[in-house]
């Protein structure tokens, strides 16, 4: 279902922009899925100190065959959302976002943020019943200013122009695809639950209303994840607006 989710997003943005990420490099396209199990086993593993989440009925395919089938899941999560932020950066509303504050990658900033991410992650890991919302912001926090640092593709390069689309891109797909996980889970065999303290209430499918929250800074974090582990500076994702120079103008970049 996801991997057919992907594909028709993919086929959208490309008649939108007349490029699209499995255009462009069907190579980098790969790379998604493949980065995209490891990353989500990352929060799994964060998960297991806070217990926000957990899934039931899993224990029908046996320890490995469990194992196979999430990591098998877990390959559409990136490219489901890259691919539905390209499509949001289309959104007329979205191209007519002013630019705003600058905020440029400078070593003030890159080391504040993170400190602030350690700092995160250390109070999550210490009080989780607390600081639970931090799983979702630590990580940017702490990979972006390493990515800055090693001269990868990072989000506080549009920031430092103060184009904050790509940020509002990413949000915006990201709970479009929060929606339709909640959506689609809610009637599925194995599924999960969400076990969320002070905010469990307003459900909307499983998730509650409040939790949707979670989508946008994620959206960020996996950015931050895919691009320290492909490296370069060079977008795979393109999340400019219409008006600004297509990705087929950029120069090819052979890695994936």
């Amino acid at each position: 279902m996801w991997l057919g989710y992907c594909l028709v997003v993919d086929a959208a943005v490309l008649f939108r922009k007349g490029s699209s990420m499995l255009a462009r490099s069907p190579a980098g396209y790969v790379a998604l899925f493949v980065i995209s199990a490891p990353a989500w086993w990352l929060f799994e593993l964060l998960n297991a100190r806070v217990q926000n989440w957990h899934y039931e009925g899993g224990y029908s395919f046996g320890e490995i065959g469990y194992a196979v089938f999430a990591s098998l899941s877990f390959s559409t999560v990136i490219p489901a959302v890259f691919g539905s932020a390209e499509l949001a950066s289309t959104f007329g509303w979205i191209r007519r976002v002013p630019r705003g504050l600058a905020l440029g990658p400078t070593r003030p900033v890159t080391a504040g943020m993170f400190v602030g991410g350690a700092a995160m992650l250390g109070l999550l890991l210490a009080w989780p019943l607390y600081f639970f919302p931090l799983l979702w912001l630590s990580v940017y926090f702490l990979l972006e200013p390493i990515n800055v640092w090693l001269g990868n593709r990072s989000l506080l390069r549009d920031a430092a122009e103060g184009d904050w689309r790509p940020y509002l891109s990413l949000a915006v797909g990201c709970l479009i695809c929060g929606f339709f996980w909640e959506m689609w889970n809610y009637y599925s065999w194995p599924k999960w639950k969400y076990d969320v303290p002070w905010v469990g209430f307003l459900h909307v499918f499983e998730m509650p209303l409040l939790g949707y929250g979670g989508y946008v800074p994620f959206a960020w974090e996996l950015f931050a994840l895919f691009h320290l582990v492909r490296g370069g500076p060079e977008d795979l994702v393109d999340l400019r607006p219409l008006d600004g120079p297509s990705a087929s103008d950029a120069s090819d970049d052979p890695r994936p």
